[in-house]
């Protein structure tokens, strides 16, 4: 039997996205109010869905507990209350954009989830603006 199961988490996190290649000028006409040079944040809120087999032995797909305490060790307490261009290594050569930030969460539960799980991490940025990985 092939189902997913989901779980949200919640961080709150402050960035600034700037192209560094390019001229101030050039980064307030693509990023606008984004490219504040002091900064703004957001409350992310994140959902990840694992898609796979059920385990007939338990009924699980996944343990939801394991997956909790592995989204708040490698995703929450790493980018919760951080500013994102300065205090996480993850995005010293990459704008943390939406985009890169769903990219970049999906990589680092990737390296903690088995396989044979296939694994899409939905994160909105605001109420109404929302990414998905993979689409």
């Amino acid at each position: 039997m092939r189902i997913s199961v989901f779980r949200k988490a919640h961080f709150n996190a402050a960035h600034r996205l700037h192209n560094p290649t390019w001229s101030d000028e050039k980064n307030k006409e693509v990023f606008g109010l984004c490219n504040n040079p002091h900064y703004h944040g957001h409350n992310y809120e994140l959902e990840v869905r694992l898609t796979g087999e059920v385990n007939p032995d338990t009924g699980y797909l996944y343990d939801l507990g394991v997956l909790r305490d592995i989204i708040k060790r490698e995703v929450e307490d790493r980018f919760d209350h951080k500013n994102l261009n300065i205090e996480c290594e993850e995005f010293k050569d990459l704008i943390p954009s939406a985009e890169h930030i769903a990219y970049v969460i999906y990589n680092i539960l990737r390296s903690h989830i088995e396989e044979k799980f296939e694994i899409g991490v939905k994160l909105w940025e605001t109420p109404r603006n929302y990414v998905e990985y993979p689409a």
